[in-house]
């Protein structure tokens, strides 16, 4: 009696059956299985992530510097070092940023930030925190982090430093707000460029929402995810060591443009902290859209929140073409020749009118 063929003899009868199509077929697959590059389901029926690498960063940090040829620059007092990328080094006043030069026109993302806050300072006594972009304008210093004031786009905060609490101490009166935040705190504000970020309240009056995430000398590593789908923006941390993530903001109705870019910054003042910035990784996410909401998701031109009053700012306008240019002129003489013509018809007329009357 024959024994039983082994794994070998199947696999080799199997394989003959094959014919060289489909080899490399069954080849390619499972290229992209072992290499983790295919796309992968977030969750069951709803979405699948594909990574996009021209709008994500990780060591060894390759394309990353100040050229026009750079995917990344680097601003202010940012250095890349071997394990990750110094936004500010614990030293008072300090800033730097980090910046995509491409631009996102995806419509669906979601953004993972691994970072790491620590410093010699105490409880309190450390700042300022650093912040992750999607703005309209890129390498733009200024007070808010690192970046400039009235943005426009969105902004994700990890505040270290309660300025609104200390503010109330120092002029010695009871620190009483609507709602008690302990700090570190993330915080999202989005902005169509007529908001001012208050550095005094924390962005407490432009906030859309936050939660406490302590995040400071950890000895594991912290992570934060920004996810944008069907308008719906949701924030979560993984700041536990778990690999779980927690739910810090959720808010619909969030209309953010296509074409903004990706960046972080930070700043230190008279207080400092190292604010480090391990990897930046951004997945196209695949979401299936009814008729209906396709119609209800076109796109924006000026980032806004359903239910969210913000100070209305025109669009600017598209730019004429030339042929639209000079339909308007052309059709503008036009009528400046007619106009004329019939001015000079009616003068003659009332000029023969004005003579009958004296003879």
């Amino acid at each position: 009696m024959a024994a039983a063929p082994g794994p070998s003899g199947w696999w080799q009868r199997w394989s003959r059956r094959l014919s060289a199509r489909d080899g490399s077929r069954m080849l390619l697959l499972l290229l992209l299985l072992g290499s983790g590059q295919g796309p992968r389901q977030v969750r069951a029926g709803q979405t699948f992530e594909y990574l996009k690498r021209e709008h994500s960063l990780s060591k060894p940090y390759q394309g990353v510097g100040t050229g026009s040829s750079s995917l990344w620059n680097l601003m202010g007092n940012a250095m890349v070092m071997t394990q990750y990328i110094r936004l500010t080094p614990d030293m008072q006043s300090k800033q730097g940023a980090l910046w995509n030069r491409v631009p996102c026109f995806l419509r669906d993302w979601e953004l993972q930030v691994h970072f790491k806050i620590h410093g010699q300072g105490k409880k309190n006594l450390h700042g300022d925190g650093l912040a992750i972009w999607y703005t309209k304008d890129r390498m733009q210093p200024g007070p808010v982090f690192g970046n400039m004031d009235k943005f426009v786009g969105l902004g994700v905060f990890v505040d270290t430093y309660p300025n609104e609490e200390k503010q109330q101490e120092a002029q010695k009166r009871r620190y009483s707000p609507g709602v008690q935040r302990v700090f570190p705190y993330i915080s999202a504000m989005v902005n169509n460029g007529s908001l001012s970020y208050d550095h005094e309240r924390d962005g407490r009056p432009t906030e859309l929402g936050g939660c406490t995430a302590i995040v400071r000398n950890l000895h594991y590593d912290t992570f934060l995810v920004i996810r944008y789908v069907k308008r719906h923006l949701t924030i979560m941390m993984d700041i536990d060591g778990k690999h779980e993530w927690r739910d810090c903001i959720e808010v619909p109705g969030v209309r953010l443009p296509r074409g903004y870019y990706f960046g972080t910054s930070s700043i230190t003042g008279d207080l400092s902290d190292n604010h480090d910035v391990i990897s930046l990784k951004l997945f196209e996410l695949t979401v299936e859209r009814t008729p209906e909401e396709e119609k209800l998701h076109r796109d924006v031109f000026l980032p806004s929140v359903d239910n969210m009053k913000l100070p209305e700012m025109t669009a600017p306008l598209p730019p004429l073409s030339g042929l639209a240019l000079f339909l308007i002129v052309f059709f503008s003489l036009v009528f400046s020749v007619f106009a004329i013509v019939i001015g000079i018809i009616l003068y003659n007329k009332w000029q023969e009118q004005s003579r009958k009357r004296f003879y």
